[in-house]
Formats: C-alpha cells, structure tokens, sequence
C-alpha cells in the first residue's frame, strides 16, 4: 500500500466530523503519525498515519502562487 503524499501545512477533509462539528485539520507533523489540529476549535491530535489515511476524504493544498 502507498502512503498518500500528506505534508505540513496541507489541510485534510475528513469523512467523519470533530465533536465541534469541522471535518477539516490543518497537518502540523507528517511520519508515521500525523500531528493535525482542527480548524474550527483548535484542538490538537497525534493520529496514526494509516487510521489518519483510511479517513481522508480530501487533500486541500495550496499551490505556491508564481508571479514573473
């Protein structure tokens, strides 16, 4: 199985919602754990990378604005 290409900073769609009611994480830490705090009440969790994965609904990346 490949691990899906996560990095800090990326914000995560889940399928299941927080107890707050957001279903989107701001990722803090990637390896084999992810570090991701929520983006609606702030609360911060260390989640197994492949628990963390099955749960992905959508990766949410902003891509680097180039200006000439």
């Amino acid at each position: 199985m490949l691990n899906m290409d996560v990095r800090p900073g990326d914000i995560l769609q889940m399928k299941k919602a927080h107890p707050c009611g957001s279903k989107t994480f701001l990722v803090l830490r990637s390896g084999m754990d992810f570090k991701i705090r929520c983006t609606s009440c702030g609360h911060e969790i260390m989640v197994p990378r492949l628990k963390c994965e099955k749960n992905i609904k959508k990766i949410i990346r902003e891509e680097p604005q180039h200006e000439l």
